[in-house]
């Protein structure tokens, strides 16, 4: 039995390595091989068990890693395949239960609460019937907490793996966060460590055992949920709905090779923001806060944040102002392998109201940008893009870079082009 009868019983289940787990299923010559993927970047993405038994670290670049590994299978990333199998495995998951939350491409919570009767059996053999389904189906291997709150589910599910399976009962929960670090809680930062560091909390335990008149003097709310969800309080609920709004948005691009071309820098830069902006649109948001980074091939960020007059999801406003403050940010002699922009504080578009001067041109931003997005949802997202974006899309530095390209991509079924793909996302050809 699962602890009280009262308690909820909620899993986490966590990808084993997804991304090269994903290469090793569709080609089982991969299988017991260091595999890496994340060729087209130059850096590792993702190491199967075989390569981090061999030392191979997540941004360890491709020359460390073949003076380290000789033998491994470097692959380049193909993000299709990998969230075609990701929502394999929210579909699988849904079988049993539809209080299923898609917290990351390779990882969902799940709530089982109440589903003994339906299926006749203890939470953990539910538990263990999903793992098993999930294993035999895609091919490859997750990990599986169960546990009374999504937070000690998390501990669960990364206490053992590969293929772990641990169930965390309310009366065994100190043994584990004794040797837990409150580093490795989910939700607790940097920051958050240091502070809880200098107050002699090094634990999860000695987080466990503050009292609330302490927590409610020093910490936020979030925090104070994670404690609540140790005592076995669920304080932070499933999210089942799909996302239809954003506080933020943001996007990353890494290239390949890393260049210090200011001009092909910006021009990656005005693409995010660009993407940035046509996502706002879709769901008629606006702001006027912004900010830009630059990450040098040294893995060191520089960023900057900055202020429009009116809040716009309209690209040339944001690009105009950001040309103005580049300079800020950008360093001749660096060469630099990724851009990144963040829209901060969004809200609705149709209640912001524009000033007289930007009044008059408003209307013809609208329709115009109406237009494009019609044309890119028609042919693709990048079908249209404005001047400043042309290097970035022309000379573009990712896929195929280095004279490869994921095979899902290389090997196309009849009728497909590369923006019209079919659900498929296994390699059909012959393996020996």
């Amino acid at each position: 039995m699962f602890g009280n009868f009262s308690e909820r019983a909620i899993l986490h289940i966590d990808g084993d390595a997804f991304f090269a787990s994903c290469e090793q299923s569709r080609d089982p010559r991969l299988r017991g091989k260091p595999v890496i993927t994340g060729k087209e970047r130059g850096i590792a993405a993702s190491m199967s068990y075989e390569a981090k038994a061999r030392g191979v670290t997540r941004g360890m670049s491709l020359f460390e890693i073949k003076k380290l590994c000789p033998d491994a299978v470097i692959m380049p990333s193909d993000y299709e395949t990998y969230g075609l199998l990701s929502k394999r495995l929210f579909s699988i998951v849904r079988r049993y239960t539809p209080a299923v939350e898609e917290y990351g491409i390779d990882e969902c919570f799940a709530d089982i609460t109440g589903l003994r009767r339906t299926f006749r059996t203890s939470y953990s053999d539910i538990a263990l019937k999903i793992k098993k389904n999930i294993d035999n189906e895609l091919g490859f291997t997750f990990s599986v907490g169960l546990a009374p709150t999504k937070v000690l589910a998390k501990i669960g599910s990364k206490w053992k793996k590969p293929s772990g399976f641990t169930v965390i009962n309310s009366r065994d929960v100190d043994s584990y966060l004794v040797n837990w670090p409150v580093e490795k809680l989910w939700g607790i930062g940097l920051q958050t460590t240091a502070f809880l560091n200098k107050h002699g909390i090094f634990s999860s335990l000695d987080f466990k055992d503050k009292d609330m008149l302490w927590l409610k003097n020093n910490l936020a709310k979030p925090q104070i949920e994670i404690w609540q969800e140790l005592h076995g309080q669920s304080a932070i609920g499933i999210n089942t709905e799909a996302k239809t709004s954003y506080a933020s948005i943001q996007k990353f691009k890494t290239f390949t090779p890393p260049s210090s071309d200011r001009a092909f820098i910006f021009s990656q830069l005005s693409k995010n923001i660009e993407n940035v902006c046509m996502k706002a649109r879709r769901y008629s948001l606006a702001t006027d806060k912004f900010m830009i980074y630059l990450r040098t091939q040294n893995f060191h960020d520089v960023g900057l944040e900055f202020v429009l007059e009116q809040p716009t999801s309209f690209p040339n406003e944001v690009i105009s102002l950001a040309a103005c403050i580049f300079d800020k940010l950008f360093i001749s002699d660096r060469l630099y392998r990724t851009t990144g922009v963040v829209m901060l504080n969004l809200r609705d578009d149709n209640i912001i109201q524009p000033n007289l001067f930007r009044k008059n041109n408003i209307q013809k931003f609208l329709d115009l940008y109406q237009s494009f997005d019609s044309v890119r949802r028609k042919y693709g997202k990048h079908t249209l893009f404005l001047g400043s974006s042309f290097m970035a899309n022309k000379f573009a530095q990712h896929l195929g870079s280095r004279g490869d390209i994921p095979i899902r991509h290389a090997e196309m079924f009849k009728g497909e082009t590369s923006r019209k793909r079919l659900n498929i996302p296994m390699f059909m050809g012959e393996v020996t």
